[in-house]
This record gives C-alpha cells, sequence and structure tokens, in this order.
C-alpha cells in the first residue's frame, strides 16, 4: 500500500518539525531566547492549522489554537519584558 502525500500534508510536516524542534530547543538550551521558541512555535500551530484544515481533525485543530494562543502570549510578554528592559522568566 502506497500513501500519497500531498501540499498539505507536507505543510503539516514542516509544522510538526517546527514545534518539535522547538521543545528540543527548550529542553538543550540553557536560556532559550523567547523570541525563538514562541515564534517557532506560532509557526508550527499556523502551519499545522493549515494543513488540518483541509484534513480535518477537530480535536488537533482546537488543540493547534491553544498552541497558537500561548505562543501569542510568551511573544507578547517578551516584547513587554524587552520594552522595560526585564529579564524574560
Amino acid at each position: 500500500m502506497t500513501a500519497q502525500i500531498d501540499l498539505y500534508s507536507m505543510v503539516g510536516f514542516v509544522g510538526m518539525a517546527c514545534i518539535i524542534g522547538a521543545y528540543f530547543y527548550l529542553t538543550a538550551s540553557s536560556k532559550p531566547n523567547p523570541f525563538i521558541l514562541h515564534g517557532t512555535n506560532l509557526a508550527g500551530a499556523a502551519l499545522l492549522t493549515v494543513s488540518l484544515l483541509v484534513h480535518t481533525n477537530l480535536p488537533s485543530l482546537v488543540l493547534e489554537g491553544f498552541w497558537a494562543a500561548i505562543a501569542l502570549w510568551g511573544l507578547a510578554k517578551a516584547l513587554q519584558a524587552r520594552g522595560h528592559g526585564e529579564k524574560q522568566e
């Protein structure tokens, strides 16, 4: 049995790689840059959402919505901390 991988599945795989890469970066880095971490998570969530809009899986689509919201919150916190010269936690 040979499965064809379409463009939307490939986009989803790139999104998955972004999220896994961000998690690896968080785990491997002693002081992760929040812009890299949350930006990569946001990009991954967006790419997976594109894939899930074509190959619908409602629970995964909801998960990506939360994943994107948390990434946006993290980016907002990082921007606020940078604007105040604060150290990011």
